[in-house]
């Protein structure tokens, strides 16, 4: 497995209905792609959004994030809709789970 986590802030100034658009359009489209397993976002109360992808390898991490509209639009995001954020990818993660006996 590989593990994808963005954190991110956006800018006060961005256009949220372009933001929502182009979201829903790369989460409809990352999950088509090979590889993928999972995705979830969540919104912190101070702004900061977490959002995570799970992959089946690196590789496929890599494939989506070259992907010719996701590239496309990562630049959009970098130009229009982020104040910032930070990127955290990790091979092979320590995965511990907790089945509530019942």
């Amino acid at each position: 497995m590989y593990l994808n986590v963005f954190r991110s802030r956006k800018r006060a100034d961005m256009d949220a209905a372009a933001y929502a658009e182009d979201a829903a359009r790369m989460e409809e489209l990352a999950r088509r792609q090979p590889g993928f397993i999972a995705y979830r976002s969540y919104r912190a109360e101070d702004g900061e959004t977490l959002s995570m992808s799970e992959w089946e390898s690196e590789d496929h991490a890599r494939a989506w994030a070259r992907h010719a509209e996701h590239a496309m639009v990562q630049g959009r995001g970098r130009a229009e809709y982020y104040e910032s954020y930070t990127v955290y990818s990790c091979p092979d993660p320590r995965v511990r789970h907790f089945p509530r006996a019942g």
